[in-house]
């Protein structure tokens, strides 16, 4: 059999001059992305009050979402002025270990922010010795772990596999169109996306499932304030992780579809930036002061 060395993504249709158009619209969506999560980071870190468990774990979560545009968005754009929509094999399997990882690392994330939320309302006298800096960064540690692993443990029986074909009916390296192109399909491309669904997906939405029912149930039974500021803190992720489940329900057979890449990355700056009171103070703070400083500029020259 003739060795691979290269797949074609054939689902890029000959537009014309339309190009151009694609082009430009999906630069700005992948660069407004990059620049709306990098916002909220700088945010975080500049101000030491959101120096807290909730807020470190945002951060992790934008820097999951620009890293999740980037393993799609450059490649298409790369694509677009292409003849051949030729893609290295490694490279393919590259972009598919990126995705699957940030998927999973998405997933994964939201359960920890909603152990974190858990902590808090349920448990508020231990959540600093619980939650304290050191937990949290070994939380995201063990989370971007856990995600790769679950990728290998998954799909690694990919990259050892012969193909007879090298066209992909996508935009993107789908798992699920590769093993369809190898010689002989192996007993662990049925079980392989089983396996993933259960370990990132349904594990982690367990874990968010049970930590919001013994909110609500805490919840029922404290003050009006408190529920109030409960219902700050968990609407983001809730309305985050209500998205996801979607997109999972709508692509059921596709467990990264194209849904998710587009609105979950733009989607979590902004219901995080405008929902939370702490963060919006912080941004308004932060541009008076550099308002200030361009307005000492002015008049020093």
């Amino acid at each position: 059999v003739h060795e691979i060395v290269s797949f074609v993504l054939a689902a890029y249709g000959n537009v014309g001059a339309l190009k151009y158009m694609y082009f430009v619209t999906i630069l700005f969506w992948y660069l407004f992305i990059c620049v709306a999560n990098t916002i909220l980071i700088v945010v975080i870190r500049v101000d030491r009050r959101l120096h807290e468990p909730m807020y470190i774990l945002l951060c992790n979560l934008c820097v999951n979402e620009i890293n999740s545009s980037t393993s799609l968005y450059p490649l298409l754009l790369s694509q677009m002025f292409s003849d051949s929509h030729e893609v290295t094999v490694p490279w393919c399997f590259l972009q598919m270990c990126c995705m699957y990882t940030t998927a999973s690392v998405e997933f994964c994330s939201l359960a920890a922010m909603a152990y974190d939320r858990y902590i808090a309302i349920c448990h508020p006298f231990s959540y600093n010795v619980i939650m304290n800096t050191e937990r949290v960064f070994m939380l995201i540690l063990l989370v971007w772990i856990f995600s790769f692993v679950s990728f290998l443990l998954s799909f690694s029986f990919i990259f050892g596999l012969r193909f007879c074909g090298n066209i992909i009916d996508n935009v993107y390296c789908d798992h699920q169109l590769i093993i369809r192109l190898s010689c002989s399909v192996s007993i662990h491309s049925s079980i392989s996306i089983i396996f993933f669904v259960i370990m990132s997906i349904f594990i982690p939405f367990s874990l968010i499932s049970a930590s919001y029912v013994k909110i609500l149930r805490v919840c029922r039974k404290t003050s009006t304030e408190n529920k109030q500021k409960a219902v700050t803190t968990c609407t983001p992720q809730i309305v985050s992780v209500s998205n996801l489940f979607v997109g999972c329900i709508y692509e059921v057979p596709i467990i990264l579809p194209i849904y998710l890449l587009i609105c979950q990355p733009m989607l979590t700056p902004f219901i995080y930036g405008f929902n939370l009171p702490k963060i919006r103070q912080s941004h308004q703070r932060l541009m008076f002061k550099r308002k200030q400083i361009s307005l000492f500029k002015m008049r020093l020259s």
